[in-house]
This record gives structure tokens, C-alpha cells and sequence, in this order.
């Protein structure tokens, strides 16, 4: 389960365009950081995805991409035209073919082959025409399948794509919108695949174009109703009105960091949770088995595209780092991650602090959440001091971002590694239910894991 949200320059406090992302997959899907860079490929070569190769374009772009480990394309990521993506699972009453190309290989290839976010947009549904969508989702070897939807933006503009098997419907966003686990398109839209309507009347879905709704005909209704899908939708949607025309990167970072109306701050209790929270934590294999792997925050500002990422899971205990596009590589994140336990890598060093923290989080988090926001402030101020720099030429601008992109890093390990120690010389004072604590010691088992806070 996810959750993607868009602010338009009309709707945000500096005329940019900000896209935010939570990417919920299980809890040892490890999630990393990807730069491929600017590349020509030969006449008739082809790119293998994750389960389909199809034939390569003569030029694609250098791309950012958020993604978990073992798949080929990404949950969310950005290209050097500063064109993002993020998707979402939806589930529909069209079939799930067996084999084809999954909604995060679609972002991927859209982000290597289009300039703009109508050109994005078109590069999917093309993709979907003669490749279709399908194949297994997850990495637990258990059978998952869905359709997505999509934001796709840039500095200027953002589309709502939303599909179901080979059909779709587009809505250009007007001011802000958000998405999650459910279609959302009613009877109003402003793109629509061919035989939209007329397949839904077929399949006596509704009588006429009169009485079509997309989101009526298409949705399987059990799937997207305990999804919890609506809640989150209603919640983000909430959230960004209540900041409309003020919103800025930090109302997202809080937005993908929130827990509900009735939990603030450190009050929050994960073991209590549902799925109704936009900051998603696991608690069991059948109501709640996902978990908010990492968060992005694009700010698409024409004159500098900043790109702020976890790159760690738990939103709500990780920080926003700033990463650029700019032809350099990205800092040094250390070794990719994969689903066993490895310290050297930089989302299982943060999974020490994640998961001590849901041992007692009423009283963990309390222990270095203000401190996290402090210096997470400190990493946007002076992101935005280099965007206000007119004088700095490319070469100058380029260097200044990737120093500050490690810089950030660098002191963002810091202070994790302070945080650990503190944490974990926490005695827990929280009662945590027998089955939330089986859940996540099997996890820790399958993981290779260290136990200590944990038990």
C-alpha cells in the first residue's frame, strides 16, 4: 500500500511544483537508491525489465530511482528534466495477465524516454497498448498482482493516470491531488483509452456514457475497499487543503510522516495502528503487512529540481536527504542492500534505529524526533540558499549540490548512530501485544537481524 500526493505552483508558497511519495512493501524489502546515467544504446537493442524485454530507444535520460532491491524498475524517481513519478497499487475487475510489464517498470521507462510529464503520460499508455501490465509484485515468493496508478509531474504541471489492465483515464491536476490503493476518475476526464466506455457497457458495468464512472465500473470493490485506501486518500487530501497555497517541501515531509487526526507526535503507537495511517507500519502478514520503505519529496522548482529522500524505512524515523541530478554521481550510500541484514549498507544501519524505535515508541521517538526535524530544517535551508544563488554558473551550482548531497548524508549517519545508542539504553515502558511481537521477530529471523531492543 502507498500513498503519492502533487501540489501544483498555484497551491504551494514558492510557485514550484512538489510531488511526494511513501513506498509501502514488506518490512525486509529493502529499498535503495539508483543513478543511471544519460546513455545512446544501438539500433535494435533491447532493455530487459523485470520480466519482459522489449526494444531499447536511441537515447535515454539520466534517471534517480527510489526503488526496492530486487525489482528493475522503481516505486518513485526523476529524470534530469526534472519529469517524476510515483505509482500506486490499485485493484480492478479486469484480469491480472501472468506476465508483462509491472507499474514500476512503466515509471522507469517513462522517465528514460520523456522530457515532459503529457510526454510521460503517453509513453505509459503506449507501453500498456502492446505490452500490457502484469506479474508477480512481490518478493516474499507469495503471488501478488495489480494494476497502478500514477502521478506523473513536472516544474510546470502533473497528470492522474489511472489504469486497469490494457484501459485507462487521465486527469490533468488542476491545484493539488493525492492517490492511493483505489481508482479514483469518476465520469469526468481528460485523456481515456480507446473502448473505455463501450467495454464497461459490454460487460454491464454501467448502461451508457451517461451513467459511466470509472472508478465505479473498473474497481474491485473488495480489494480497494480494505485497502483502507479511501481513509488515506480523504487524509492527504485534508492535509494539503488545510495548507493550500502555503505548501511548501516540509508540509509534505509531515504529510508522509502523519498517523491520523487522533495520533500526533510521540502519542502514536505502531502496535496500535491501522492501515489508515499515511506513515504505514507492518503489524501482521494479513491485515497490515506493509511498511513505508522510503519516502520522496521532489521540489521542482524550473531553476533547481531538489530531490529529498529517506532511502530508509520508517518515515516517521528517518531523515530527508537532498539528491540531484546533474551528471554527477550520488553520494556515497554505501552497498546495496538486499533482504538480509547487512551493517554496512545505509537502510539496514537505519533499520537498527526503526526497529528499536517500534519497541517503545511513545518513548523512543521522543528521544531524538525534535532533534530530527531540526536538522532536517538545517538541510533545507540550505538546499533553498543554493536555488537563491543567481551567480553560481553550472560547474559551480553542480559541485555545490553534490557537496551538500554528502554533506547532508554524512551528518545525517552521524546523528543516527547517536540516536541507536540512546534508543536502545531506553528501558521499554510499553506493554506490546504477543502478536505484533512474533510479527516482527519472524521478520528479524528471516532477516538475519540482530535482536537487541527488539525482544
Amino acid at each position: 500500500m502507498c500513498d503519492t500526493m502533487v501540489a501544483l505552483g498555484n497551491a504551494t508558497a514558492d510557485g514550484s511544483v512538489i510531488l511526494a511519495k511513501n513506498s509501502d512493501r514488506a518490512p525486509n524489502e529493502a529499498h535503495y537508491l539508483l543513478r543511471i546515467p544519460f546513455a545512446r544504446h544501438e539500433p535494435g537493442s533491447k532493455v530487459r525489465c523485470t520480466y519482459l524485454s522489449i526494444p531499447q530507444v536511441p537515447e535515454t535520460y539520466e534517471v534517480l530511482l527510489c526503488k526496492p532491491f530486487w525489482l528493475w524498475g522503481c516505486e518513485m524517481g526523476a529524470n534530469k528534466k526534472g519529469v517524476t513519478i510515483g505509482n500506486e497499487a490499485v485493484f480492478t475487475k479486469e484480469p491480472y495477465a501472468k506476465e508483462g510489464l509491472l507499474g514500476m517498470d512503466l515509471i522507469r521507462l517513462a522517465l528514460e524516454r520523456a522530457d515532459t510529464a503529457e510526454k510521460a503520460l503517453h509513453v505509459i499508455t503506449e507501453l500498456l497498448a502492446e505490452y500490457g501490465q502484469g506479474g508477480n509484485c512481490s518478493h516474499s515468493g507469495k503471488s501478488q498482482s495489480y494494476h497502478n496508478a500514477f502521478i506523473i509531474a513536472d516544474t510546470s504541471s502533473a497528470w492522474v493516470l489511472e489504469t486497469a489492465g490494457e484501459y485507462w483515464a487521465a486527469e490533468q491536476v488542476r491545484d493539488i491531488r493525492t492517490i492511493s490503493n483505489r481508482l479514483t476518475i469518476g465520469s469526468s476526464f481528460d485523456l481515456a483509452s480507446p473502448g473505455l466506455v463501450e467495454h464497461a457497457v459490454e460487460r454491464g458495468w454501467c448502461k451508457s456514457r451517461n451513467d459511466f464512472h470509472f472508478a465505479r465500473c473498473y474497481s474491485d470493490f473488495f480489494y480497494s475497499y480494505f485497502s483502507r485506501a479511501r481513509a488515506r486518500q480523504k487524509r492527504s487530501t485534508d492535509l494539503l487543503r488545510a495548507s493550500m497555497n502555503e505548501i511548501t517541501v516540509e508540509t509534505m515531509m509531515r504529510v508522509l510522516r502523519d498517523h491520523g487526526e487522533r495520533s500526533t507526535g510521540s502519542a502514536f503507537n505502531p502496535a496500535h495502528s491501522s492501515m489508515r495511517t499515511l506513515c504505514m507500519h507492518a503489524a501482521n502478514n494479513l491485515t497490515r503487512a506493509s511498511n513505508s520503505t522510503g519516502a520522496l519529496v521532489a521540489h521542482l522548482d524550473a531553476s533547481q529540481q531538489t530531490y529529498w529522500v529517506t532511502a530508509t524505512s520508517g518515515t516517521c524515523t528517518s531523515l530527508f536527504k537532498p539528491v540531484y541530478l546533474n551528471g554527477q554521481p550520488l553520494a556515497d550510500y554505501g552497498p546495496l542492500p538486499d533482504a538480509t541484514y547487512d551493517e554496512r549498507t545505509l537502510w539496514w544501519q537505519h533499520e537498527r534505529l526503526h526497529r528499536a524505535t517500534l519497541r517503545d515508541y511513545p518513548t523512543r521517538h521522543a528521544l531524538y524526533c525534535e532533534e530530527r526535524d531540526a536538522l532536517e530544517a538545517k538541510f533545507v535551508a540550505e538546499a533553498d540558499g543554493l536555488r537563491g544563488v543567481e551567480s553560481l554558473g553550472y560547474i559551480d551550482r553542480r559541485d555545490a549540490q553534490t557537496g551538500l548531497s554528502q554533506h547532508c548524508l554524512d551528518r545525517a549517519r552521524e546523528a543516527e548512530s547517536e540516536w541507536i545508542t540512546r534508543v536502545l539504553a531506553a528501558q521499554p515502558t510499553t506493554y506490546l501485544p504477543w502478536f505484533y511481537r512474533v510479527y516482527w521477530n519472524k521478520q528479524a529471523k528471516q532477516a538475519g537481524f540482530p535482536q537487541e531492543g527488539l525482544s
